[in-house]
């Protein structure tokens, strides 16, 4: 039975961009009370002197993270922290039974040894098999019960939600599938980085990772889970833009199927995709500043082949708008709470 009461919430790691985008989401939920936000950059600040646009709404000062102090009088702590220094946090946070929403790439692989091939050694293989693979979509019911939500990484996002109905359905042939998304900048991080300056992105487009990026063995791992074997090629792609994900999805299909009716089964009652239709694609303008995600397509018959594309905003549904949808899942509220937004145009 839902109420009214407020949810106390932790944030490790608070002033990166996807840490920011989910303070502004939660600044405004009206089931969450923020009680703590750590950031070793800016600690002792407050967080409106660090980023002016949260004054008189959330005027919390940034403390050192400090691991047995963080999940001290709350119910979830979401974890913005980099890939192997989440895990320590989370394993405090569960010894005090506080459910954890885990932005990096900490609990997104099952296996331990398909981590260490693309992270390093796993800190805490033993809490592996209580995570959840959160994207709502496709697992609702295991989001309601989890202890830790790992949320999926923003390219696995994009190209999930246009794959995993096809291959629900059956249609999805033998045949490579090939992935080829586009970024935006934010999604490389805060952090100065040479190839991140304005000069080096600005009237460029750059591939990167090119067929070895460590979102792969997401979108494997997760393709895989529901028996699909085709091999997946993957390529991202950085944009001269601030957010948002375009995935462009090639597709090998069976010889009889409906494209249509895969996609209306898997989305049609779901608050947050949008199926477009045959002939309709996306573009990122029309999700900017929002959990939503667009999907069009069109079918090669003569090919045996679909062309599907998806438009998500890498912060929203491919990072903290996710993960406050889960946070909604996981506690029984309404999953729009906090999330309903138009994007801004331009």
């Amino acid at each position: 039975m839902q109420t009214s009461a407020k949810i106390r919430v932790a944030v490790a790691g608070g002033t990166g961009y996807m840490g920011i985008e989910l303070l502004r989401l939660l600044a405004l939920h009206p089931r969450v009370e923020v009680r703590r936000v750590t950031s070793e950059q800016y600690a002792g600040k407050l967080l409106s002197d660090v980023y002016p646009s949260f004054r008189s709404w959330l005027d919390v000062r940034l403390e050192e993270l400090d691991r047995g102090r963080l999940s001290e009088g709350v119910d979830a702590v979401f974890s913005g922290l980099p890939h192997g220094a989440a895990a320590a946090t989370i394993v405090e946070a569960l010894e005090r039974d506080v459910v954890v929403f885990d932005l990096s790439a900490d609990f997104r692989l099952r296996d331990p040894l398909e981590f260490a091939r693309w992270y390093g050694e796993h800190p805490a293989p033993s809490l592996l098999p209580d995570a959840v693979y959160g994207i709502p979509e496709l697992a609702r019911e295991r989001i309601g019960a989890a202890r830790i939500v790992a949320v999926p990484g923003c390219y696995p996002t994009g190209a999930l939600l246009g794959l995993v109905p096809l291959v629900r359905a059956g249609l999805v042939g033998d045949g490579p599938i090939v992935v080829d998304a586009k970024s935006g900048a934010s999604g490389a991080g805060r952090a100065a980085k040479t190839d991140l300056l304005f000069g080096e992105i600005q009237e460029n487009v750059r591939a990167y990772g090119v067929g070895r990026h460590r979102h792969l063995p997401e979108i494997e791992q997760e393709l895989r889970a529901r028996g699909c074997h085709a091999p997946i090629v993957f390529t991202p792609h950085l944009l001269p833009i601030r957010r948002g994900i375009l995935s462009t999805l090639y597709v090998p299909l069976k010889a009889s199927g409906d494209v249509g009716a895969a996609f209306a089964a898997a989305f049609d009652a779901e608050p947050f995709v949008s199926v477009l239709g045959e002939g309709k694609f996306p573009e990122v303008r029309d999700v900017r500043g929002t959990n939503a995600a667009q999907i069009g397509w069109t079918v090669l018959a003569e090919k045996s082949m679909a062309i599907v594309v998806t438009a998500i905003d890498n912060l929203g549904k491919g990072g903290s708008g996710q993960a406050v949808q889960c946070f909604n899942v996981r506690f029984g509220i309404d999953e729009r709470t906090g999330l309903d937004q138009i994007a801004a145009v331009p």
